[in-house]
């Protein structure tokens, strides 16, 4: 809650390293691994995201200074790294508060010291309203990285997006898309439109599944969602109790999970394989499949799929 990003070692049971950049609560944090290099990205109620280049070694760990920094106009809601489809670097996905856009940023390099705007995606391309929904939660398919499931601030109930990326991989602009709409390169009212119109086209055809999740939530809600490891479908949150378990593919609700107090509200979720154990599963050697949910009943439930 006071912003401070703390670096605990699990071996030495001691936290090693202290940062406190942000002014805020921080509200989300994403991490990737490139071989020795550990990114480390913040982001916090004071509109700001911080990206740490971790120094990791056998015998030490720190964090250091941020080494770019991102303001932006409103409050992030979530991040996470992407892989641009190109040259494989990690790419920071952001999505902030009342706007319906994914935004993507380069990661620093040796070319360029800071966070480089590449582009964005809407995610309500031909809606009329100013602001549809906010993208509370972004999640990648664990079997296509292409592929990611968002939980949106809609009320009364949470809608339920599964997005195929369109990372951008250089900066554009609409010259671009104008040149493709017209080869003279004439830039007009009419040419900004059919350039504007094929973009729209083109990110609503990347949204595969969009329907309502039936789970009821208010402004003050934390949507969240995760997948199941197969990447068949996302189990998500909601403020009554129900984990609910939505098929990928067509949008259909599969599952309602009854377990914590009926009118509580479910904070976390996590589902994946574990390795099963000799003592409690000695004749099946295939990874089993688990979720965890907590709430605000004060339980933390373990499911086996």
């Amino acid at each position: 809650m006071s912003g401070r990003l703390s670096l605990y070692d699990t071996v030495k049971n001691e936290v090693v390293d202290e940062r406190k950049d942000h002014s805020k609560y921080i509200v989300k944090l994403a991490c990737r691994r490139d071989g020795d290099r550990v990114l480390v990205a913040s982001a916090g109620w004071d509109s700001n995201v911080f990206l740490y280049d971790m120094v990791s070694g056998v015998h030490n760990a720190q964090l250091g200074k941020p080494t770019a920094e991102l303001l932006l106009p409103t409050i992030p809601e979530t991040l996470v790294f992407v892989t641009s489809p190109d040259d494989g670097k990690p790419i920071l996905l952001v999505a902030r508060r009342d706007s319906t856009f994914l935004q993507f940023y380069a990661v620093p390099s040796s070319e360029s010291p800071e966070l480089t705007f590449l582009g964005k995606q809407n995610l309500a391309p031909h809606s009329n309203a100013w602001i549809a929904f906010t993208p509370s939660d972004v999640q990648i398919c664990p079997t296509d990285p292409s592929l990611i499931a968002v939980a949106t601030s809609t009320t009364p109930h949470m809608k339920l997006l599964v997005v195929r990326l369109l990372v951008p991989t250089k900066q554009s602009s609409l010259l671009d898309a104008v040149s493709a709409t017209d080869p003279s390169g004439t830039v007009t009212q009419a040419s900004q439109a059919r350039a504007e119109l094929l973009v729209q086209d083109r990110e609503e055809a990347a949204i595969m599944v969009s329907v309502s999740t039936l789970a009821p939530q208010t402004q003050y809600s934390t949507p969240r969602l995760a997948w199941r490891p197969d990447g068949s479908g996302v189990y998500v949150s909601s403020d009554d109790g129900l984990v609910r378990g939505i098929e990928a593919n067509t949008g259909k609700l599969m599952a309602s999970l009854e377990g914590h107090d009926l009118g509580s509200k479910l904070r976390c979720l996590w589902a994946g394989a574990l390795d099963p154990t000799e003592e409690s599963t000695p004749r099946i050697d295939a990874p089993r499949e688990y979720l965890i949910s907590g709430g605000f009943d004060q339980k933390l439930i373990i499911w086996q799929a």
